[in-house]
Protein backbone atom coordinates (compact mmCIF):
# COMPACT_ATOMS: atom_id res chain seq x y z
CA UNK A 1 0.00 0.00 0.00
CA UNK A 2 1.16 3.40 -0.88
CA UNK A 3 2.04 5.34 2.31
CA UNK A 4 1.66 8.86 0.58
CA UNK A 5 -1.80 10.55 1.89
CA UNK A 6 -2.16 11.02 -1.91
CA UNK A 7 -1.56 9.88 -4.92
CA UNK A 8 0.32 12.24 -7.60
CA UNK A 9 -1.13 13.12 -10.72
CA UNK A 10 1.71 13.08 -13.27
CA UNK A 11 -0.14 16.06 -15.25
CA UNK A 12 0.55 18.48 -11.99
CA UNK A 13 4.40 16.97 -10.43
CA UNK A 14 5.80 20.29 -12.43
CA UNK A 15 3.03 22.66 -11.48
CA UNK A 16 4.03 25.84 -9.66
CA UNK A 17 0.96 28.29 -9.98
CA UNK A 18 0.41 30.65 -7.49
CA UNK A 19 -2.32 32.61 -7.05
CA UNK A 20 -1.68 36.63 -7.93
CA UNK A 21 -0.32 38.78 -5.14
CA UNK A 22 -2.97 41.27 -5.64
CA UNK A 23 -5.59 38.78 -4.90
CA UNK A 24 -7.37 38.83 -1.18
CA UNK A 25 -6.76 35.15 0.26
CA UNK A 26 -8.69 34.11 3.03
CA UNK A 27 -7.80 30.32 4.58
CA UNK A 28 -10.32 27.85 6.30
CA UNK A 29 -10.64 24.51 7.79
CA UNK A 30 -13.90 22.81 7.31
CA UNK A 31 -15.41 20.93 9.76
CA UNK A 32 -19.35 19.57 10.18
CA UNK A 33 -20.98 18.62 13.33
CA UNK A 34 -23.67 16.15 13.06
CA UNK A 35 -24.19 16.61 9.48
CA UNK A 36 -24.20 20.58 9.86
CA UNK A 37 -21.17 22.51 8.14
CA UNK A 38 -18.80 25.01 9.55
CA UNK A 39 -16.07 26.79 8.14
CA UNK A 40 -13.90 28.35 10.26
CA UNK A 41 -11.76 31.05 9.14
CA UNK A 42 -7.92 31.03 9.90
CA UNK A 43 -6.63 33.72 7.95
CA UNK A 44 -6.72 36.91 5.61
CA UNK A 45 -9.09 38.69 7.64
CA UNK A 46 -8.33 42.24 8.15
CA UNK A 47 -8.11 43.70 12.20
CA UNK A 48 -11.36 42.87 13.71
CA UNK A 49 -11.68 45.95 16.20
CA UNK A 50 -13.51 45.95 19.88
CA UNK A 51 -13.22 45.26 23.21
CA UNK A 52 -15.20 43.10 23.81
CA UNK A 53 -16.83 39.82 21.49
CA UNK A 54 -19.92 41.98 20.64
CA UNK A 55 -18.12 44.96 19.85
CA UNK A 56 -16.03 42.45 17.34
CA UNK A 57 -19.46 41.46 15.60
CA UNK A 58 -20.77 44.67 15.60
CA UNK A 59 -17.13 45.94 13.77
CA UNK A 60 -17.58 43.02 11.53
CA UNK A 61 -21.07 43.60 10.95
CA UNK A 62 -20.37 47.40 9.66
CA UNK A 63 -17.03 47.10 8.24
CA UNK A 64 -16.63 43.11 6.54
CA UNK A 65 -20.36 42.41 5.97
CA UNK A 66 -18.89 41.76 2.79
CA UNK A 67 -16.43 38.94 3.09
CA UNK A 68 -19.10 36.91 5.37
CA UNK A 69 -21.65 36.89 1.78
CA UNK A 70 -18.31 35.89 -0.32
CA UNK A 71 -16.96 33.14 1.80
CA UNK A 72 -20.19 31.49 2.72
CA UNK A 73 -22.67 32.07 -0.31
CA UNK A 74 -22.07 30.50 -3.72
CA UNK A 75 -19.91 30.27 -6.06
CA UNK A 76 -17.48 29.73 -2.71
CA UNK A 77 -20.18 28.43 -0.51
CA UNK A 78 -23.67 27.57 -0.42
CA UNK A 79 -27.11 28.52 0.95
CA UNK A 80 -27.03 26.97 3.80
CA UNK A 81 -23.13 27.64 4.44
CA UNK A 82 -22.18 27.99 8.00
CA UNK A 83 -19.16 30.11 9.42
CA UNK A 84 -17.05 31.32 13.12
CA UNK A 85 -15.00 34.14 13.28
CA UNK A 86 -12.39 33.47 16.17
CA UNK A 87 -10.08 35.87 17.57
CA UNK A 88 -8.08 36.36 20.77
CA UNK A 89 -9.81 36.43 24.00
CA UNK A 90 -11.48 39.56 25.47
CA UNK A 91 -11.49 38.53 28.90
CA UNK A 92 -8.49 37.25 31.27
CA UNK A 93 -10.61 34.29 31.93
CA UNK A 94 -11.33 33.13 28.74
CA UNK A 95 -9.57 31.40 25.83
CA UNK A 96 -10.82 32.92 22.52
CA UNK A 97 -13.53 34.90 21.24
CA UNK A 98 -16.14 33.74 18.66
CA UNK A 99 -18.98 35.22 17.00
CA UNK A 100 -21.21 33.64 13.85
CA UNK A 101 -22.14 34.20 10.57
CA UNK A 102 -24.35 32.77 8.23
CA UNK A 103 -25.60 33.31 4.74
CA UNK A 104 -27.97 35.64 5.87
CA UNK A 105 -26.34 37.38 8.90
CA UNK A 106 -25.02 36.78 12.03
CA UNK A 107 -26.50 33.97 14.69
CA UNK A 108 -26.41 34.93 18.28
CA UNK A 109 -24.98 31.72 19.44
CA UNK A 110 -24.50 28.26 18.25
CA UNK A 111 -23.98 24.86 19.82
CA UNK A 112 -22.88 22.66 16.75
CA UNK A 113 -20.14 25.27 16.07
CA UNK A 114 -18.89 25.35 19.35
CA UNK A 115 -18.74 21.68 19.52
CA UNK A 116 -16.66 21.59 15.84
CA UNK A 117 -14.18 24.48 17.27
CA UNK A 118 -14.09 22.51 20.35
CA UNK A 119 -12.31 19.18 18.45
CA UNK A 120 -10.39 21.87 15.63
CA UNK A 121 -9.11 24.12 18.56
CA UNK A 122 -7.84 21.28 20.71
CA UNK A 123 -6.76 18.81 17.88
CA UNK A 124 -4.92 20.94 15.81
CA UNK A 125 -2.80 22.94 18.66
CA UNK A 126 -4.47 26.33 17.80
CA UNK A 127 -5.20 26.32 21.92
CA UNK A 128 -2.69 23.93 23.93
CA UNK A 129 -3.92 22.26 27.04
CA UNK A 130 -2.79 18.96 28.77
CA UNK A 131 -5.12 16.00 30.13
CA UNK A 132 -7.11 14.16 28.80
CA UNK A 133 -10.70 16.23 29.45
CA UNK A 134 -9.36 19.68 28.68
CA UNK A 135 -11.23 22.64 29.19
CA UNK A 136 -11.84 25.68 26.62
CA UNK A 137 -13.63 28.83 28.21
CA UNK A 138 -15.19 30.46 25.05
CA UNK A 139 -16.90 34.32 25.11
CA UNK A 140 -19.84 34.18 22.39
CA UNK A 141 -22.12 36.96 22.03
CA UNK A 142 -25.19 35.89 24.64
CA UNK A 143 -22.29 35.26 27.61
CA UNK A 144 -19.73 32.14 28.14
CA UNK A 145 -19.70 28.47 27.21
CA UNK A 146 -17.42 26.22 29.08
CA UNK A 147 -16.40 23.29 26.53
CA UNK A 148 -15.25 20.43 27.21
CA UNK A 149 -13.34 17.81 25.11
CA UNK A 150 -12.59 13.25 25.49
CA UNK A 151 -8.93 13.02 24.02
CA UNK A 152 -7.83 9.96 22.99
CA UNK A 153 -4.65 9.66 21.30
CA UNK A 154 -4.46 13.11 20.38
CA UNK A 155 -7.93 13.10 18.57
CA UNK A 156 -11.09 14.41 20.22
CA UNK A 157 -13.46 11.84 20.09
CA UNK A 158 -16.66 13.38 21.58
CA UNK A 159 -16.84 17.13 22.77
CA UNK A 160 -19.47 18.98 25.39
CA UNK A 161 -20.39 22.36 26.63
CA UNK A 162 -21.96 24.20 29.63
CA UNK A 163 -24.10 26.63 27.94
CA UNK A 164 -25.40 30.20 28.70
CA UNK A 165 -28.60 30.33 30.67
CA UNK A 166 -31.58 29.48 28.78
CA UNK A 167 -34.86 30.25 29.34
CA UNK A 168 -39.02 29.59 28.70
CA UNK A 169 -39.80 33.34 26.72
CA UNK A 170 -42.99 32.64 26.15
CA UNK A 171 -46.03 29.52 27.00
CA UNK A 172 -48.67 27.76 25.86
CA UNK A 173 -49.22 30.40 22.94
CA UNK A 174 -51.52 30.29 19.66
CA UNK A 175 -50.94 32.17 16.72
CA UNK A 176 -52.77 32.03 13.27
CA UNK A 177 -50.06 31.20 10.43
CA UNK A 178 -51.72 32.57 6.62
CA UNK A 179 -51.74 28.80 4.53
CA UNK A 180 -51.29 26.80 7.81
CA UNK A 181 -54.11 27.64 10.44
CA UNK A 182 -54.08 28.03 14.12
CA UNK A 183 -50.46 26.88 15.23
CA UNK A 184 -49.58 26.18 18.56
CA UNK A 185 -46.47 27.47 20.40
CA UNK A 186 -43.54 27.91 22.46
CA UNK A 187 -40.81 30.37 22.88
CA UNK A 188 -37.51 29.78 24.45
CA UNK A 189 -33.70 30.82 24.55
CA UNK A 190 -30.72 28.40 24.42
CA UNK A 191 -28.75 31.13 22.95
CA UNK A 192 -30.85 32.04 20.68
CA UNK A 193 -34.75 32.60 20.68
CA UNK A 194 -36.40 29.60 18.94
CA UNK A 195 -40.17 28.89 18.25
CA UNK A 196 -40.91 25.67 19.49
CA UNK A 197 -43.93 23.70 17.45
CA UNK A 198 -45.25 19.93 17.77
CA UNK A 199 -45.01 18.66 14.16
CA UNK A 200 -47.68 16.18 14.40
CA UNK A 201 -51.25 18.74 14.62
CA UNK A 202 -49.59 20.44 11.58
CA UNK A 203 -49.02 16.81 9.81
CA UNK A 204 -45.23 17.51 9.21
CA UNK A 205 -42.68 14.93 9.12
CA UNK A 206 -39.15 14.94 10.17
CA UNK A 207 -37.69 13.53 7.26
CA UNK A 208 -35.94 14.74 4.51
CA UNK A 209 -38.22 14.35 1.73
CA UNK A 210 -39.86 16.83 3.25
CA UNK A 211 -37.56 19.41 3.71
CA UNK A 212 -39.48 21.66 1.60
CA UNK A 213 -42.08 21.99 3.26
CA UNK A 214 -40.46 21.89 7.07
CA UNK A 215 -38.86 25.37 5.47
CA UNK A 216 -41.75 26.40 3.65
CA UNK A 217 -43.58 26.05 7.47
CA UNK A 218 -40.49 27.46 8.88
CA UNK A 219 -40.88 30.81 7.15
CA UNK A 220 -44.43 31.21 7.86
CA UNK A 221 -44.55 30.44 11.74
CA UNK A 222 -41.15 32.45 12.41
CA UNK A 223 -43.21 35.63 10.17
CA UNK A 224 -46.58 35.45 11.81
CA UNK A 225 -44.99 34.66 15.55
CA UNK A 226 -42.46 38.13 14.80
CA UNK A 227 -45.06 39.86 14.05
CA UNK A 228 -47.49 39.20 16.74
CA UNK A 229 -45.23 38.39 19.87
CA UNK A 230 -42.11 41.11 20.57
CA UNK A 231 -38.69 39.19 21.77
CA UNK A 232 -36.78 40.38 24.28
CA UNK A 233 -33.55 39.52 25.60
CA UNK A 234 -33.80 40.85 29.09
CA UNK A 235 -30.13 41.93 28.95
CA UNK A 236 -28.77 41.95 25.38
CA UNK A 237 -30.68 44.18 22.67
CA UNK A 238 -28.56 42.41 19.86
CA UNK A 239 -29.61 38.72 21.05
CA UNK A 240 -34.32 40.10 20.59
CA UNK A 241 -34.76 38.97 17.77
CA UNK A 242 -36.72 35.40 16.66
CA UNK A 243 -34.33 33.31 15.15
CA UNK A 244 -35.67 30.41 14.14
CA UNK A 245 -38.51 27.33 14.44
CA UNK A 246 -38.13 23.89 15.66
CA UNK A 247 -40.25 21.20 14.67
CA UNK A 248 -40.41 18.44 17.34
CA UNK A 249 -42.12 14.61 17.27
CA UNK A 250 -40.92 10.95 18.34
CA UNK A 251 -37.49 9.79 17.76
CA UNK A 252 -37.13 7.45 15.20
CA UNK A 253 -34.66 5.01 16.95
CA UNK A 254 -35.08 3.28 20.00
CA UNK A 255 -33.29 4.56 23.41
CA UNK A 256 -33.71 8.13 21.65
CA UNK A 257 -35.64 10.72 23.38
CA UNK A 258 -37.05 12.90 20.02
CA UNK A 259 -36.47 14.33 16.81
CA UNK A 260 -36.41 18.33 15.84
CA UNK A 261 -35.79 19.64 12.94
CA UNK A 262 -34.61 23.50 13.34
CA UNK A 263 -35.70 25.99 10.75
CA UNK A 264 -33.52 29.24 11.14
CA UNK A 265 -32.77 32.91 9.85
CA UNK A 266 -34.52 32.93 6.02
CA UNK A 267 -35.17 29.01 5.25
CA UNK A 268 -32.25 27.27 6.82
CA UNK A 269 -32.10 23.99 7.61
CA UNK A 270 -30.03 22.46 10.43
CA UNK A 271 -28.38 19.79 9.58
CA UNK A 272 -27.58 18.69 13.28
CA UNK A 273 -29.80 18.75 16.33
CA UNK A 274 -28.85 21.89 16.45
CA UNK A 275 -27.33 22.92 20.07
CA UNK A 276 -29.08 26.21 21.05
CA UNK A 277 -31.92 24.32 20.38
CA UNK A 278 -31.58 21.55 22.25
CA UNK A 279 -30.59 23.85 25.27
CA UNK A 280 -34.10 25.69 24.16
CA UNK A 281 -35.82 22.50 24.74
CA UNK A 282 -34.01 21.33 27.93
CA UNK A 283 -35.56 24.74 29.37
CA UNK A 284 -39.51 24.00 27.94
CA UNK A 285 -39.24 20.35 29.30
CA UNK A 286 -37.51 21.49 32.79
CA UNK A 287 -40.51 23.91 32.84
CA UNK A 288 -42.99 21.49 32.01
CA UNK A 289 -41.68 19.12 34.62
CA UNK A 290 -40.85 16.55 31.99
CA UNK A 291 -36.70 16.50 32.20
CA UNK A 292 -35.26 16.61 36.06
CA UNK A 293 -31.83 18.12 36.94
CA UNK A 294 -28.87 15.75 35.71
CA UNK A 295 -30.95 13.30 33.21
CA UNK A 296 -29.49 12.95 29.93
CA UNK A 297 -31.34 12.41 26.84
CA UNK A 298 -30.77 12.28 22.99
CA UNK A 299 -32.07 13.96 20.72
CA UNK A 300 -31.80 13.40 16.74
CA UNK A 301 -31.94 15.61 13.81
CA UNK A 302 -33.32 15.36 10.45
CA UNK A 303 -30.72 13.37 9.66
CA UNK A 304 -30.60 10.75 12.13
CA UNK A 305 -27.21 12.12 13.82
CA UNK A 306 -27.41 12.99 17.61
CA UNK A 307 -26.75 15.49 20.11
CA UNK A 308 -27.26 14.54 24.01
CA UNK A 309 -28.29 17.99 26.82
CA UNK A 310 -29.18 17.40 30.19
CA UNK A 311 -29.86 20.69 32.73
CA UNK A 312 -26.92 20.77 35.43
CA UNK A 313 -28.69 23.76 37.26
CA UNK A 314 -31.37 25.50 38.04
CA UNK A 315 -30.47 29.66 38.54
CA UNK A 316 -32.30 33.03 37.88
CA UNK A 317 -31.47 34.96 35.02
CA UNK A 318 -33.32 38.52 34.72
CA UNK A 319 -37.24 37.86 35.68
CA UNK A 320 -36.96 34.41 34.56
CA UNK A 321 -36.55 30.98 35.92
CA UNK A 322 -33.31 29.45 33.30
CA UNK A 323 -31.50 26.61 33.52
CA UNK A 324 -27.66 25.87 32.58
CA UNK A 325 -27.95 22.94 29.99
CA UNK A 326 -24.91 20.66 29.11
CA UNK A 327 -25.06 19.50 25.55
CA UNK A 328 -22.71 17.19 23.97
CA UNK A 329 -21.84 15.65 20.64
CA UNK A 330 -18.97 14.97 17.88
CA UNK A 331 -17.67 17.08 15.33
CA UNK A 332 -15.45 15.59 12.14
CA UNK A 333 -12.71 18.03 10.41
CA UNK A 334 -13.37 17.56 6.30
CA UNK A 335 -10.44 20.04 5.07
CA UNK A 336 -8.78 22.68 4.54
CA UNK A 337 -9.27 25.69 1.84
CA UNK A 338 -7.98 29.10 0.32
CA UNK A 339 -10.42 30.99 -0.79
CA UNK A 340 -9.41 33.43 -3.60
CA UNK A 341 -10.78 37.06 -4.30
CA UNK A 342 -9.61 37.97 -7.78
CA UNK A 343 -10.61 41.80 -7.86
CA UNK A 344 -12.29 41.38 -11.22
CA UNK A 345 -14.65 39.04 -10.42
CA UNK A 346 -18.07 39.64 -10.07
CA UNK A 347 -19.26 37.36 -7.62
CA UNK A 348 -17.13 38.02 -4.71
CA UNK A 349 -19.91 39.35 -2.66
CA UNK A 350 -21.73 35.75 -3.51
CA UNK A 351 -25.52 35.20 -3.82
CA UNK A 352 -27.87 32.73 -3.31
CA UNK A 353 -30.38 29.81 -4.86
CA UNK A 354 -33.19 29.02 -2.70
Amino acid sequence: MNDSPLNSNPLFTQWSWKPPSHWLRITSIDTHTGGEPLRIVTSGLPEIKGRTVLEKRRYFMEHLDHLRNGILREPRGHADMYGAILTPPSTEDADLDVFFINTEGYSPMCGHAILAITKVALETGIIRKSGPQPELVINVPPGKNYARALIEKGEVHHASFRNVPSFVFLRDQHVEVPGIGRVAFDVAFGGAFYAIVEAKPLKVVLTVEHYNTLIDYGRRIKRAVRERFPIEHPSEPDMSSLFGVIFTGPAHSAGHHSRNVTIFEDGEVDRSATGTGVSARAALLCAQGKLPLYESITIESILGSTMTVEVLERVTFGPYEAVIPQVGGSAHIMGQSELYFDPKDPFNAGFIFR
